[in-house]
C-alpha cells in the first residue's frame, strides 16, 4: 500500500518545508519515501508542486492523476488547479487564501469564484484561514505549519512523531512557534 499526498501553492508559502517534515516523519516511521518537487516560476509567485509517496516499496516520486490521497493546498486557486489529481475518496485541505495569479493580475484573466463550494460538490474539503490564524500567532510564516497540523489528522501518525519531525527540520529558534501553529491547525 503506497500513500500519495500533494502539497501545492505558490512560490514562498513553504511547500517545500511541508514536504521536507512529511518525508522525515514517514522516513523516521520505517516507510520508503520519494519526494519530487516542481517549481514552475516559484520565485515570481508561480505554482509550486511537492508530491510526498511513502509505503512499504515506493518506486516513483511523482502522483498520478486520480491517485493523491490527500491534497494540501496552501491557496484556493491552486487547490482547484490541481483537485483532479484526489483519488475519489481523497481528502483535500485548503488554506482559505486568494493570492492572484499574473494573468488576474495584469487583467487577461478573472479569478474564479466560490473555488471551495465548488471543491466542496465534488470533494471533501476541510477549510481553515490559516494565515489569519499565523497572524493572530503574531507570525505569518508558520501558517504553512499550521495547514500541516490539520492535515495531520487525516494521516496516520502520532502528534509526538509530528513534533519530532518539526523539531527535526525548522531552525532551532522557531522550533516553539512553529509547535503552537502545528497544535492550533490540529486543534481545529
Amino acid at each position: 500500500m503506497t500513500k500519495n499526498i500533494m502539497i501545492v501553492g505558490v512560490g514562498g508559502q513553504g511547500t517545500l518545508l511541508t514536504s521536507r517534515i512529511l518525508g522525515n516523519i514517514t522516513q523516521q516511521a520505517g516507510y520508503d519515501v520519494k519526494l519530487s518537487e516542481v517549481h514552475g516560476m516559484a520565485q515570481r509567485g508561480g505554482s509550486v508542486v511537492t508530491y510526498v509517496r511513502y509505503g512499504d516499496e515506493v518506486a516513483e516520486p511523482i502522483v498520478e492523476e486520480g491517485q493523491a490521497d490527500v491534497l494540501i493546498a496552501f491557496e484556493k486557486l491552486e487547490a482547484l488547479r490541481y483537485a483532479h489529481f484526489l483519488k475519489k475518496d481523497g481528502v483535500i485541505i485548503v488554506n482559505d487564501q486568494r493570492i492572484d495569479p499574473m494573468p488576474v493580475v495584469i487583467g487577461a484573466m478573472e479569478y474564479p469564484t466560490d473555488i471551495i463550494d465548488e471543491l466542496s460538490k465534488k470533494y471533501e474539503v476541510i477549510t481553515v484561514d490559516a494565515m489569519k490564524e499565523a497572524l493572530e500567532m503574531g507570525n505569518a510564516r508558520v501558517f504553512n505549519v499550521i495547514i500541516l497540523g490539520v492535515a495531520s489528522k487525516t494521516m496516520d501518525f502520532d502528534e509526538s512523531q509530528w513534533e519530532e519531525a518539526i523539531k527535526n527540520n525548522v531552525p532551532p529558534k522557531t522550533v516553539d512557534l512553529n509547535l503552537t501553529a502545528f497544535k492550533k491547525g490540529r486543534n481545529n
